[in-house]
């Protein structure tokens, strides 16, 4: 069996209250596997995200990247292979054309191809040209959120780790988005690990689901074995359930 690209194993974490927010968490993910994950408010998805990317760090356990602990890769380089694209993503004051060379810029790799990357992905996510010039005070936050899906895309990562990617955009633009990610699965087998709630837009994107509950990874299943019909009913109840406890 060849090696995970992506292995966590029994991952733990606490609040600032020390309060347990993720508890023993343990999957694998291969080399252009995708992977989705549900759960109700406050279950831990994003926090999940962040230990994988070391933006926040985890109490016990380990996270290894092609058989590597992410705790030997200076963080730098870690964030060249695993990239977060957060919900509410920021620009840093840079134009977009500046977001999205940035990155490749920082790779050595040449102005040809960054600026062939640049087309072929702004074409693919229809981002028009007249928003190269654009800082992020004159965008939207779908238009933002699409910029910031469009540089993740142009890296070309390991990991690519998707924080309610298509929350802000239209349905048309959204499925858009889903099409491309799978795409950059299956040209640079780029291993993506994607939370959302929109469960009918990403339910053929999915290879495997994750579901958190209370911290607690309580079900890991092939899309192929879900009942959507269930699973929407129980993310329902388990949401409604969340709000009337934080109310």
């Amino acid at each position: 069996m060849n090696q995970p690209r992506l292995s966590l194993q029994q991952v733990s974490c606490q609040g600032a209250d020390r309060r347990i927010v993720l508890q023993d968490i343990s999957f694998d993910a291969a080399a252009g596997e995708c992977l989705v994950i549900a759960g109700a408010m406050g279950a831990g998805k994003t926090t999940l995200l962040k230990l994988i990317n070391r933006l926040i760090e985890r109490d016990q356990g380990h996270i290894f990247l092609d058989g590597q602990e992410i705790r030997q890769i200076p963080v730098v380089d870690l964030r060249q292979q695993i990239t977060l694209v957060l919900q509410e993503p920021k620009l840093l004051g840079m134009t977009v054309r500046q977001t999205l060379a940035y990155p490749l810029q920082l790779r050595g790799l040449t102005p040809t191809v960054v600026t062939q990357r640049l087309q072929y992905w702004s074409e693919q996510l229809q981002i028009p040209t007249d928003w190269f010039d654009r800082t992020e005070v004159q965008l939207s936050q779908g238009q933002k959120q699409l910029v910031a899906i469009a540089r993740a895309l142009m890296i070309q990562p390991l990991v690519l780790l998707c924080d309610e990617p298509t929350a802000a955009l239209d349905r048309g633009t959204g499925q858009r988005v889903i099409q491309c990610v799978k795409s950059l699965t299956e040209t640079t087998a780029t291993t993506v690990v994607m939370v959302s709630h929109q469960l009918d837009w990403v339910q053929q994107f999915a290879d495997r689901w994750l579901y958190l509950k209370q911290g607690r990874l309580v079900q890991d299943f092939p899309s192929r074995s879900i009942n959507w019909a269930t699973l929407q009913q129980q993310l329902a109840q388990e949401q409604a359930e969340a709000i009337a406890e934080w109310e």
